[in-house]
């Protein structure tokens, strides 16, 4: 799991891509899950985790609002404004309102953290995030003791956003985490991806990012974030039930009804290269698996 620094790193600042690989030959033989820093400071190993390329994280992905084909993002979500931008905070907080991005920027510490990312489509990646704890910005907003979960909701502008003219799910998208899972460490919001501004196909300019769960709990574009007494609607458990829950950690005991989630193809691997062994959690059981201490896990949540 990643420590935390202070600082005031901005997504310019943090390691761009062959330096973060150079960086990495040097350290390589060096423990840990987790990769962070401070402009100008010294950064952390980051371990055994080899991190997929720039072209392979922004050219396969799910976004739906720019249609259903893994390269569907990066030839359509271009077109998304993404400037000027606003995250609405209510619910049970302190101070609701609209938060401008860069005002948020201003009063985060970002990091740089080496996270694993699980598809329940049993395929996987490992990405070089920038951002900051999602509990940094809950705190700033003031979590009132009430609340027991978070919601977020996506962007919605149909104009530029061509798959919601399709039902493909109930626009707009929406997510949700009980509070403790939100205000855990490791649970962060991503501005950036090895250093550069997070591409529009993988969520700019500020997604969720829960490394334990698969891929879709992590929303991208988030425009809401509402603090709530009730567990909150998500867009696949809305769509399909059975098929998708609301904690939906991964779990490579537990089958999705169409497919097993024992194994993940690795994306970059090429077309015949081996599958690996699902881990729980993805694993960061040792830092999360507490948070589910009794709970059924067995069936698919």
């Amino acid at each position: 799991m990643a420590l935390r620094w202070t600082g005031t790193l901005k997504d310019r600042d943090v390691t761009d891509e062959a330096l973060w690989l150079n960086r990495r030959a040097l350290l390589g033989g060096a423990a840990g899950l987790g990769l962070m820093g401070i402009a100008g400071g010294a950064r952390a190993a980051e371990g055994d985790l080899e991190p997929n390329s720039w072209e392979e994280i922004t050219s396969y992905n799910n976004y739906y609002e720019f249609g259903t084909g893994k390269d569907d993002p990066a030839r359509y979500a271009e077109r998304l404004t993404i400037a000027p931008w606003t995250v609405r905070i209510d619910g049970l907080v302190d101070r609701p309102g609209d938060y401008a991005f860069e005002d948020i920027l201003s009063k985060m510490t970002l990091e740089e953290r080496l996270y694993r990312f699980r598809c329940v489509e049993a395929w996987s990646m490992v990405v070089p995030w920038t951002g900051f704890e999602l509990a940094d910005l809950l705190e700033l907003a003031g979590v009132q003791s009430s609340a027991k979960y978070v919601g977020f909701e996506t962007v919605l502008n149909r104009d530029e956003m061509p798959g919601t003219a399709y039902r493909v799910l109930d626009w707009p998208y929406v997510e949700g985490l009980r509070l403790d899972e939100a205000m855990h460490p490791l649970t962060i919001m991503a501005t950036g991806i090895y250093g550069k501004d997070i591409p529009k196909q993988n969520g700019a300019p500020l997604r969720l990012v829960v490394p334990w769960k698969y891929g879709f709990k992590s929303i991208k574009s988030v425009v809401r974030i509402t603090l709530t007494d009730s567990e909150p609607p998500t867009s696949w458990n809305k769509a399909n039930a059975r098929e998708y829950g609301f904690y939906s950690n991964v779990n490579p005991e537990v089958s999705h009804p169409r497919w097993s989630q024992a194994t993940e193809r690795r994306i970059g691997g090429g077309l015949f290269a081996a599958r690996q062994d699902t881990l729980p959690f993805n694993g960061y059981g040792d830092e999360v698996a507490g948070l589910y201490a009794g709970m059924d896990l067995s069936t698919y949540f």
